[in-house]
């Protein structure tokens, strides 16, 4: 019988408060592999990270095209924190992306707001072509 992925984040995500990463993250590769269902990696972590930040602890994951320094990294937590008031935790994993000219895309389990420079030059060239922001 094949359990359900969202039942997989649920135990995942409890679990995840009380073990080693490491060891947890080995444990789900293994069952993951043995089966046959490391395609749901994605979703089933976008689903943990989801429970989690139900649970109180939001994960974003900051894109940017160069290190993020501490007041800038402090930043992004006032900034996560006006969108989950809610939350007691919130953990910023940096991540570089070289095509990016500058600024920051944060991105949470099912969303992301996009604060990088090409994102707004988007937004101003839809405003001009289309005459409002959809």
């Amino acid at each position: 019988m094949k359990v359900a992925r969202r039942q997989i984040a649920s135990v995942v995500s409890d679990l995840s408060f009380k073990t080693p990463i490491d060891k947890l993250a080995n444990q789900v590769a293994a069952y993951l592999l043995v089966e046959r269902r490391s395609n749901e990696l994605d979703s089933l972590m976008r689903d943990v990270m989801e429970n989690r930040a139900q649970q109180g602890t939001v994960e974003v994951v900051a894109v940017s095209a160069h290190d993020l320094d501490l007041q800038t990294l402090a930043d992004i937590k006032r900034e996560v924190l006006m969108h989950y008031p809610k939350a007691q935790e919130v953990i910023v994993s940096p991540r570089l992306d070289s095509s990016l000219i500058g600024g920051v895309r944060l991105e949470f389990a099912n969303a992301q707001l996009d604060l990088t420079l090409r994102g707004k030059l988007n937004r101003f060239k839809q405003l001009m072509t289309y005459g409002k922001d959809e």
